[in-house]
């Protein structure tokens, strides 16, 4: 009888549940490749459940199991966990992927410290800046914000990769705006008073009390279009944006977001953007994407665009979904470049 372990085996991966009295009533997968229903049904086996699938296209795989009966699990025979913004997923590392060598760096030191911005068009908003110790905070430095700020820090690590690009001198010492997203889909989804909220009171109360330089803005999925939003509508504010998986929508290629209860928000603004021949301004731009992730096709579209529009782009291609996992592992040499163009 075969271990009762999920594991690459070959060419193939085997997803293993033990249950050998057969008392639940199926097990199917749940992922985030795109495969057809008939692929995902476990069959009955001795030891309990079985799942063979030929080895896909990505290098590390994230996954639940589906149990009839009682919803979604992670694999218990599986020790690789990883947290995020819809709870914890299950995850196998494919043949050839490793993680990134920052993750075991020693950081430089740090505080993060809570800067509230209330009173701006869409309400308070929660942000928290971290900031390298012992630099006063009238000492200019260089300034990266990120749109789910905190969700970054806690399931991309980013605070950890800041202090280990500094420590390690690839980057210059700098502060981290962390923003939450409060109605992240209604602030996020191209609308012009989070735009402004964004970039005439945030940056502001942030600026106000660390002073700061060449500020870069920070995004994925709708919050990669809030940021370009924010720079296509308030021109000049950020010197750099830095997008992972934008949420890119257009009429021709997305129908299937159109039950998204902002689209024709988002497409109009994506469709201005594509019209554009010339840009309101110039910041670098560095762009990600997972190619296996449905919507890459609009990211390849909007970097091709804004190179054609004059813009210094660079777009990546991970072998990964849409998940802070991906996001984190393509931030250096991404993220690292970016702001090396930016600030040096």
């Amino acid at each position: 009888m075969p271990k009762v372990v999920s594991a690459v085996e070959g060419a193939e991966v085997v997803f293993r549940l033990a249950d050998p009295e057969h008392a639940l009533g199926g097990v199917r997968l749940w992922q985030e490749l795109g495969l057809t229903a008939e692929q995902l049904e476990f069959k009955p086996v001795e030891y309990g459940w079985e799942l063979r699938l030929p080895r896909p296209s990505v290098h590390r795989m994230e996954y639940l199991f589906d149990v009839a009966g009682t919803g979604t699990m992670i694999d218990p025979t599986n020790p690789r966990v990883v947290g995020g913004a819809f709870g914890e997923h299950s995850w196998l590392p494919l043949p050839g992927y490793v993680e990134p060598g920052w993750l075991s760096v020693e950081p430089v030191g740090s505080t993060v410290t809570p800067l509230p911005v209330d009173r701006t068009p869409v309400g308070a908003i929660d942000v928290q800046v971290w900031a390298p110790d012992g630099i006063a905070p009238g000492f200019e430095l260089p300034l990266l914000l990120s749109h789910d700020g905190t969700e970054f820090a806690a399931y991309a690590r980013l605070t950890q990769y800041v202090g280990a690009m500094v420590a390690t001198g690839e980057l210059p010492p700098l502060r981290l705006a962390l923003i939450r997203p409060g109605s992240r889909n209604l602030w996020y989804a191209a609308n012009p008073d989070y735009a402004t909220a964004l970039t005439r009171r945030v940056l502001p109360a942030v600026t106000a009390s660390y002073k700061s330089r060449r500020p870069v803005l920070m995004g994925a999925s709708l919050g990669a279009l809030a940021a370009l939003y924010a720079e296509w509508n308030h021109p000049g504010t950020f010197s750099g944006l830095f997008l992972q998986s934008g949420s890119f929508f257009t009429l021709e290629n997305d129908p299937q977001e159109a039950d998204f209860e902002y689209y024709a928000e988002v497409t109009e603004f994506v469709s201005r953007v594509l019209r554009a021949t010339r840009p309101p301004s110039r910041p670098a731009v560095a762009m990600t994407a997972g190619t296996p992730e449905e919507n890459v096709h609009n990211n390849r579209v909007m970097a091709a665009h804004l190179a054609e529009l004059g813009l210094d782009v660079t777009f990546d291609e991970t072998p990964d979904m849409h998940n802070f996992t991906a996001w984190r592992d393509v931030l250096d040499p991404s993220l690292t470049s970016l702001l090396q163009r930016v600030w040096t």
